[in-house]
């Protein structure tokens, strides 16, 4: 990973200073933590985020879910400027927040789709601490509120170089892509192997001449590919918010059904099923009643002494 990481550090783009001429640092630290009521996949996944970002800070549960905006005041204790604020509503459905302390904005987004690193053995692996390369869709640029999420989710998941606990390494890549507006993010590891003499002749050809790549590989190259390492999941995004987990609603997510009510549409159909089986049985009680027919299999016939008789 050594040769990846000297490519991106001495890239050509200047780096930004201030006015004094010293070079500006990028001061980024993130504060990870839930609430109350997190599954046990929730708090992997929140493990799982802790140990890809080495600049981030884990702090126990909030016993709240209404006064958010204690979340500043245990940014500005542990002197982080992000909040990743991981609420869990009964016990099934998981809300992240995102926002820059203490003046914002903040995003609200529903998580699905969630596999955690343990759940499903992924193959790949990555040094801990390393620095990722964010990759994201060209989507992002298209809409205002897309650019705000692009934003904050480069100071959340970016670490920034010579940051606490990092390693001289860039050997993982994030991937963040729209479809369905949603948000889908995966973690992949760059895997270097070696080319040997069989897989140079597959690619550029028996007679040395490229078939498959335009670039023709030699015994010794390395040959760069991506094994996923872990955890995939996928955000919808729902408001966001002017300031730090308050101020007026810059932007709401109109499509966005909340699950609360998707279950209770379920029941609602459940229900009436139940409601129109028994209407019908009703009805065709009445009906065999008017035709002097037994009402049921299994019941007695009508007497003097019967209860609809007394009582009509």
């Amino acid at each position: 990973m050594a040769a990846v990481y000297k490519s991106l550090s001495k890239s050509s783009t200047p780096k930004p200073s201030t006015s004094n001429g010293v070079p500006k640092k990028n001061k980024q630290r993130v504060l990870i933590l839930s609430s109350r009521g997190v599954t046990y996949r929730h708090r992997h996944l929140l493990n799982d985020l802790y140990s890809l970002l080495p600049h981030s800070r884990k702090d126990a549960k909030l016993d709240t879910k209404t006064k958010l905006y204690q979340l500043n005041e245990l940014a500005e204790l542990y002197n982080c400027n992000n909040v990743l604020f991981f609420e869990a509503r009964k016990g099934k459905d998981l809300y992240i927040w995102m926002s820059k302390a203490p003046n914002g904005p903040t995003v609200k987004m529903h998580l699905q789709n969630l596999h955690t690193m343990s759940e499903l053995h992924f193959p790949g692996n990555c040094l801990k601490g390393s620095r990722p390369i964010l990759s994201f869709d060209a989507t992002f640029s298209s809409q205002p509120h897309l650019l705000i999420i692009k934003e904050l989710l480069t100071h959340i998941f970016g670490v920034p170089q010579g940051a606490r606990k990092t390693k001289p390494f860039v050997d993982h890549v994030m991937g963040f892509t729209i479809a369905d507006g949603k948000i889908w993010i995966r973690c992949f590891q760059i895997s270097e192997t070696a080319v040997s003499k069989s897989d140079a002749a597959k690619e550029n050809g028996v007679d040395g001449a490229a078939v498959t790549s335009k670039v023709s590989k030699k015994p010794g190259d390395t040959k760069i590919s991506l094994v996923e390492i872990g955890p995939r999941f996928v955000l919808t995004p729902i408001v966001i918010l002017e300031s730090s987990f308050g101020g007026p609603v810059i932007y709401e997510n109109k499509e966005f059904v909340s699950p609360n009510q998707i279950r209770s549409e379920l029941r609602l159909s459940k229900a009436g099923r139940y409601n129109r089986r028994s209407e019908q049985a009703l009805e065709n009680r009445n009906k065999r009643g008017e035709m002097g027919l037994r009402t049921g299999v299994g019941e007695r016939e009508k007497d003097e002494l019967d209860e609809s008789v007394l009582f009509a």
